[in-house]
C-alpha cells in the first residue's frame, strides 16, 4: 500500500468531493420530506417528489456515502499517524457514523413515505434537516483545528440542540 502513499492528496481530494455529495443529500431529503408531507394531498406533485427522493438517496446519496467512508478509510490505513494526538479523528469518527446512521434513517422515512405512510410533521422533516449542519460544522472544525475541544463540542451541540428545539416549535405551516 505504500506505493498509494504518494497519491494520498487525491485520495484526499477525491473524500473531499464525495462528502460534499454526501452531504447535499443529507441537506436536501428531508427538505423534500417536507414538501412530500405537507402536500400530501396534491397527488401528482407527491409523485414528483417522490421519485427526487428515491433518486437524490439511491443515485447521490449512497454511492457518494459509500465512497465517502472508504475513501476515509484508505487514507487512515495510509496515514495511521493521523489517529495520534488529542483525539480529534477519533471526535470526528464518531460525528461521521452518526451521519451515517442520519442517512439510514432518511431512507427508513423515504420508504415510509413511499408508503403513503405519514410518520411525522413537516416541522419534525424542518427540524430534522439541522441534524447533518450541527454534525458536520463539528467534523469540519475538528478537521481543520486538528484538535478536539470540549468546550468547541459542547456549545456546537447546545447551539445546535437550541436551533432544531425553535425549529420544531415553529407554529405549524398549513399546506395550500
Amino acid at each position: 500500500m505504500d506505493f498509494l502513499l504518494e497519491y494520498y492528496t487525491w485520495i484526499l481530494i477525491f473524500h473531499i468531493m464525495a462528502m460534499m455529495s454526501w452531504m447535499a443529500m443529507l441537506f436536501y431529503q428531508p427538505r423534500l420530506f417536507v414538501y412530500h408531507t405537507e402536500h400530501k394531498n396534491k397527488k401528482e406533485f407527491v409523485e414528483v417528489v417522490k421519485i427526487q427522493e428515491d433518486k437524490m438517496y439511491r443515485v447521490i446519496g449512497f454511492p457518494a456515502k459509500i465512497a465517502t467512508v472508504l475513501s476515509g478509510i484508505l487514507m487512515l490505513i495510509l496515514r495511521p499517524d493521523l489517529l495520534q494526538g488529542d483525539g480529534w479523528m477519533h471526535a470526528k469518527i464518531f460525528f461521521v457514523v452518526l451521519l451515517m446512521v442520519y442517512s439510514f434513517s432518511l431512507e427508513y422515512f423515504r420508504k415510509r413515505l413511499e408508503e403513503e405512510k405519514y410518520p411525522k410533521s413537516g416541522n419534525f422533516f424542518r427540524a430534522y434537516n439541522e441534524v447533518p449542519t450541527v454534525l458536520s460544522l463539528l467534523i469540519v472544525g475538528y478537521v481543520i483545528t486538528k484538535t478536539f475541544s470540549i468546550a468547541f463540542t459542547l456549545i456546537t451541540l447546545v447551539v445546535g440542540a437550541y436551533i432544531i428545539y425553535k425549529v420544531l416549535n415553529q407554529k405549524q405551516k398549513d399546506a395550500k
